[in-house]
């Protein structure tokens, strides 16, 4: 189908048997769907859309729900669309996306789609399913400021784009750049995952005060990921799997435990009084903590029910020296993790589960329960 294309609402609701908590299915085509990676957020700000990745036309193209009317508008129609690297923009006007060697502008009330950048890349992203191979890409909350990461020769590169001009500057080259969000509290300051080994840097968006936030134990041969901001605090949360959440402070480098238990892929709300993540090996569902109090006591919001492909989760970090030394081929589609996300208004998470046997959308609600479960 073409571009502009609107669907019926494909909306359903059901209520988890364990939990009782509302669920709502957003999509339900005998495709492959999933929202964007955990670390961007899946709606504007005003939650007028959700934006999702649909492979319903054969290919992956981005669609959004329209809140309203649960109408589902595919928004692209192109053949070389990097499906993560796909971040909307907060202010509900544009979603921003690479594809081929460019970054692009999709203008969400004409769909016209402006080539902001092309950044003459050998490549966009690094081979393989995980971390810098998946070229998320990260926008300042101000939505003024694009972070995106790409391969020059074998080096990795990182340029920060004016969303208003186009202009733009590579601000930093080194052996890998994978992950990237900006602090919530602070435009001039980002997260990037730097190798396997070695994954938490910040850098300041001119690329001045490049440095690692936190050393990985080698000696415990700690397993550090899936990092995040905490807004409000200017730390920086990260996984150490599958021991529980830490963050460490981005200005002092103070580092506390947050929780205990196998958080997987956690963010905040965005208040930053609430922690969600999905969990695996064991999969206990996903659970919602207070990243405030230093305990963190997960409640278990809904179970997804996705497959969670990766087996390389369940074991030691599978990275470090005599291992592979980073060079390690691992199988985790990521369309089957849930990846859950809140909203904005920090009353839905959204998530992807595989549970149908296709992946799909769905959104959860915090706080409402169905009655006499």
């Amino acid at each position: 189908m073409a571009k502009g294309t609107v669907y019926p609402s494909e909306s359903r609701t059901f209520y988890d048997r364990c939990t009782g908590a509302r669920i709502r299915q957003v999509t339900t085509a005998s495709a492959l769907h999933h929202h964007p990676f955990f670390i961007i957020p899946a709606y504007d700000n005003a939650m007028q859309r959700l934006i999702f990745v649909s492979y319903r036309t054969g290919t992956p193209q981005i669609f959004a729900e329209e809140r309203t009317t649960g109408e589902l508008r595919q928004l692209t129609d192109r053949q070389d669309l990097s499906e993560w690297s796909v971040h909307p923009s907060r202010n509900g006007k544009a979603v921003f996306f690479t594809a081929g060697t460019s970054g692009w502008q999709l203008d969400l009330a004409t769909l016209e789609e402006r080539e902001l950048v092309n950044l003459a890349a050998t490549a966009m992203q690094e081979e393989g399913m995980v971390a810098a191979a998946m070229g998320t890409t990260a926008l300042s909350h101000d939505d003024r400021w694009w972070a995106v990461r790409f391969n020059i020769s074998e080096e990795s590169a990182l340029a920060i784009v004016d969303t208003n001009t186009g202009e733009h500057d590579i601000i930093l080259r080194r052996d890998s750049i994978g992950h990237l969000q900006f602090c919530p509290d602070d435009a001039n300051l980002l997260y990037y995952a730097g190798p396997l080994t070695d994954r938490v840097w910040v850098t300041r968006r001119d690329g001045s005060g490049n440095r690692r936030l936190y050393a990985r134990d080698i000696q415990k041969n700690e397993w550090i990921t899936h990092e995040t901001w905490i807004p409000g605090t200017r730390e920086l949360a990260f996984v150490d799997w599958p021991h529980g959440v830490r963050c460490v402070n981005a200005d002092t480098g103070i580092v506390r435990q947050v929780a205990t238990f196998n958080a997987w892929h956690a963010i905040c709300n965005p208040t930053g009084t609430l922690m969600v993540a999905d969990t695996n090996f064991p999969d206990i569902g996903i659970q919602t903590f207070n990243p405030l109090d230093g305990i963190g006591t997960p409640q278990t919001l809904c179970y997804a029910g996705a497959s969670s492909i990766g087996e390389h989760w369940n074991g030691p970090f599978p990275y470090a020296d005599g291992l592979g030394g980073g060079q390690v081929q691992v199988y985790a589609p990521q369309h089957t993790h849930p990846h859950p996300s809140f909203s904005p208004d920090g009353r839905h998470v959204v998530f992807t589960s595989d549970r149908s046997g296709y992946a799909q959308i769905y959104e959860v609600s915090l706080g409402d329960r169905s009655q006499g479960e």
